[in-house]
């Protein structure tokens, strides 16, 4: 839910990029993490139910990226590849950017690693150890931020929350260990993305949507033959 918050937020920020003659990635990072750290203060500060905060900021960022795309003088520009992706389009900034944020958040996860695996099992015991927590969520909210903005590219605002959910779905059918989730995560998104863009290219559709059909199908299916015929047999 979070993920997809800040995703839609980032749609303000395309819009403004638009407005502006700048590039519009740059102001969807912009938003990202504002709506992160937006949405993170005002939690903490008002007790506020999160669900009701980031249906929010979702409805605000897609209002303020229409307003700012209406506003333009010209004609408006086709949007349909930052909604739905299409890595067809990426142009040499986005991939600068995008391995810029890369480098950023292997980093950041490495470094931090077993603070957020313990931030994550138990936030309230790693306070009483003199964690600083507020720090933790904060650092882990822009680090889904920036990961949000590497994906809009390639599926696209409204699609980018199935490939931040279901690798790691899939992940967890084959080992309940944080570690090795994230890894396995990471090879099944990279391998059902080439299997969703060579599908795009043999059928000519769109890839952002090639590629989350395939994601799902994937998870279902393994779901299906889990369920079955493992959890049977071991019965």
């Amino acid at each position: 839910m979070m993920s997809g918050g800040i995703a839609h937020t980032a749609f303000g920020g395309v819009g403004l990029g638009y407005f502006l003659g700048i590039e519009p990635i740059i102001g969807a990072l912009v938003f990202s993490i504002f709506s992160a750290i937006g949405i993170t203060t005002i939690k903490r500060k008002t007790h506020t139910n999160s669900d009701a905060l980031i249906g929010m900021f979702w409805s605000m960022g897609m209002a303020l990226g229409i307003l700012f795309i209406s506003f333009m003088p010209s004609y408006p520009p086709d949007m349909s590849s930052y909604l739905f992706g299409d890595i067809l389009t990426v142009s040499l900034m986005d991939i600068k950017i995008t391995l810029v944020l890369d480098l950023l958040i292997v980093f950041t996860i490495f470094s931090f690693f077993n603070l957020f695996k313990s931030y994550l099992f138990d936030a309230e015991f790693l306070s009483t150890l003199g964690v600083n927590t507020c720090f933790l969520e904060y650092l882990l909210f822009i680090i889904i931020a920036c990961t949000i903005v590497v994906l809009i590219r390639v599926v696209g605002i409204i699609l980018v929350i199935a490939l931040l959910t279901v690798p790691p779905a899939i992940a967890k059918h084959f080992s309940s260990n944080l570690r090795n989730i994230m890894i396995l995560s990471i090879f099944l998104g990279m391998f059902l993305c080439i299997v969703g863009l060579v599908i795009s290219y043999q059928f000519h559709i769109p890839s952002g949507a090639s590629i989350i059909m395939i994601t799902v199908t994937a998870y279902l299916v393994i779901t299906f033959i889990k369920v079955n015929f493992i959890n049977r047999k071991s019965k």
